[in-house]
């Protein structure tokens, strides 16, 4: 564990870097000694931060779901960061590039908790029972580390890279679903560009919901009735050009589109 001096100033750069737009150099490249532990400290300080300007938490993302993510950062389990009211932008609507960083686009699908759930012992089954629906989304990931250069610690305190989130307008109840089969076409311009399923994110995506839950238990929190929950990418994340306009079709649920300013961001390009 690093002093708390140290936590508030990593805090104080990484709200910098989001307010501003301009990528700060990996926090583990000049503090080796940074854990995980450190990590969600200045995760947290900056929400508490958020929540003080009247931001309201609305759920969680989790992260690094997939085996090659994991193998990628050198980790065994995912991670998780905090969603605000701030990220949410609604389906169609114009994104200003001036607003992020470096972002790159995932689509995924959204949970909406029907109850409150936390561990120890959650199950996969019993976080579906806690789900009240999956809506189809996009989320637009974002770094406030330059060049994505990013360790687990690194993306972890910049709240697991999270940007903002486009939620579709049609929820239906995970018990009519396989939510391991359940596919989505992504495409750029009309070009299709990838395509996931849910078995991609841990094999099922209740499964990260009840990691979530047992997470949160440790820490003495836990999922509340309302909250929104993304358990994961199903394929690989795809870089963000000025004027590009992102959709995702998912099997059951419809589609979802992202649309980009012609506008660039204002520093740290595209990565």
């Amino acid at each position: 564990m690093q002093p708390a001096l140290v936590q508030q100033d990593l805090a104080d750069e990484l709200w910098t870097a989001d307010r501003t737009a301009a990528p700060v150099a990996p926090l583990t490249d000049r503090h080796p000694d940074l854990d995980v532990t450190d990590a969600y400290a200045i995760q947290t300080l900056n929400i508490d931060r958020r929540v003080k300007e009247g931001q309201r938490i609305i759920g969680r993302k989790v992260g690094l779901t997939s085996k090659p993510m994991q193998e990628m950062l050198g980790v065994d389990e995912p991670d998780f960061g905090v969603l605000t009211d701030e990220m949410i932008v609604e389906d169609g609507d114009l994104i200003d590039l001036g607003r992020l960083v470096q972002p790159r686009v995932e689509a995924e699908l959204a949970f909406v908790m029907a109850e409150d759930l936390a561990g120890p012992g959650v199950t996969s089954a019993r976080a579906l029972a806690a789900i009240e629906g999956a809506l189809p989304s996009v989320e637009i990931v974002d770094s406030r580390v330059a060049d994505w250069k990013i360790k687990l610690v690194d993306t972890v305190a910049d709240n697991a890279s999270s940007g903002l989130l486009v939620l579709g307008g049609r929820m239906r109840p995970v018990v009519e679903l396989d939510l391991r089969l359940l596919g989505v076409v992504v495409s750029r311009h009309g070009q299709l560009l990838d395509t996931g399923a849910g078995a991609a994110a841990l094999g099922n995506p209740a499964r990260c919901v009840a990691w979530l839950a047992n997470k949160l238990g440790s820490l003495g929190s836990g999922l509340k009735a309302g909250d929104v929950v993304l358990p994961g990418a199903v394929h690989k994340m795809v870089p963000v050009q000025p004027g590009d306009v992102f959709r995702a079709e998912f099997a059951h649920l419809g589609a979802v589109t992202v649309r980009f300013s012609t506008g660039s961001a204002q520093a740290g390009g595209t990565a």
